[in-house]
């Protein structure tokens, strides 16, 4: 562990030039006294390392010297696919070996490359989650990903909105980890044809001892598409109806997104003598049509289906018995 250490700070300095001993330490995860201590045993192994003092000092290498020690582990060459998008590579449990693949990476480029690198990094960043949400809670993530990775069945019990039941245990065979809008998604194959499972909503996960066969041609870009395809044009048997004020039909692409909410917008039927016309939108569970249905408030009423209407009820109620 500590000679992985040392190895990353000696291609921070190589790749960066000179830095404190704090940004170090932020960098590699350690105490200030830590960095001294690493320094102190770089130095001690012949590596031209010295501090420089002031309010701008730190340490830094040599001019000219570099370091060959830049060859990759396997834990870091698997985890180069994910370099555009470190915060869901830390959450599968690649950060550390991304952040050390990247730092190799950088050291072994020629120097016009890796300055046209730092450019790249320095100008454009990838954030997934939509505006003012937070990413989904998913502490069965990792489990999921390592059982993806072994192609090892595994058996979990989810959380359903539908009524009956609350709960399901389920047996699969994860095919894929899938990040959408902030939300990861598990597609496993186990009752007859591969299923999209939020991963947020897996209340417990176990590895099974036994592995299976990935199908022949089972293609994940393609599985994806053709799901979110299915999705926004509705072509699912669970939909709700509503009745939207024309206040309400203004905010609809900020409940339903741009796209499903021009979807939906194409069922709109004639308004009635108050203003309110009728849609109808995809259902992808009770809770989640009810949580952005609150948010137009009087300006949206369910007509259909009874579970959906029955959890607005319960929920608008509970929230009136907030405010007596």
């Amino acid at each position: 562990m500590r000679a992985s250490r040392l190895l990353s700070l000696l291609l921070l300095l190589q790749n960066r030039g000179r830095m404190s001993a704090a940004r170090l330490a932020a960098e590699l995860g350690v105490t200030p006294r830590t960095v001294y201590r690493d320094v102190e045993a770089l130095a001690a192994a012949g590596v031209p390392i010295y501090a420089e003092p002031g309010p701008t000092g730190g340490y830094q290498l040599m001019e000219g010297y570099r370091t060959r020690l830049t060859g990759l582990t396997a834990g870091e060459a698997e985890s180069l696919s994910l370099t555009g998008i470190p915060q869901p590579a830390a959450e599968l449990g690649f950060g550390a070996q991304l952040a050390a693949a990247e730092l190799k990476l950088m050291a072994a480029l020629p120097t016009p490359y890796r300055e046209a690198s730092m450019r790249i990094r320095q100008r454009f960043h990838l954030d997934a989650p939509g505006w003012y949400r937070d990413p989904d809670v998913v502490p069965h993530l990792t489990a999921a990903a390592e059982a993806l990775w072994q192609d090892q069945a595994v058996e979990i019990r989810y959380r359903r909105w539908a009524p009956e039941p609350g709960e399901v245990t389920r047996r699969l065979h994860p095919l894929g980890l899938v990040l959408k809008a902030g939300v990861w998604y598990l597609i496993a194959d186990g009752i007859g044809e591969p299923r999209t499972y939020r991963v947020a909503s897996i209340v417990d996960l176990r590895p099974l001892p036994e592995t299976f066969a990935r199908p022949d041609g089972f293609d994940l870009a393609e599985f994806w598409r053709a799901n979110v395809e299915r999705y926004e044009r509705a072509e699912i048997a669970d939909v709700a109806v509503v009745r939207l004020s024309p206040a309400g039909l203004a905010a609809l692409p900020d409940v339903l997104g741009p796209k499903a909410s021009r979807l939906a917008l194409r069922t709109l039927t004639p308004a009635d003598p108050d203003g309110w016309q009728r849609v109808t939108i995809p259902l992808e569970s009770v809770g989640h049509a009810a949580a952005g249905l609150l948010q137009l408030g009087a300006n949206a009423q369910v007509l259909a289906p009874a579970e959906l209407i029955a959890h607005m009820t319960d929920t608008i109620h509970a929230m009136a018995r907030l405010y007596p």
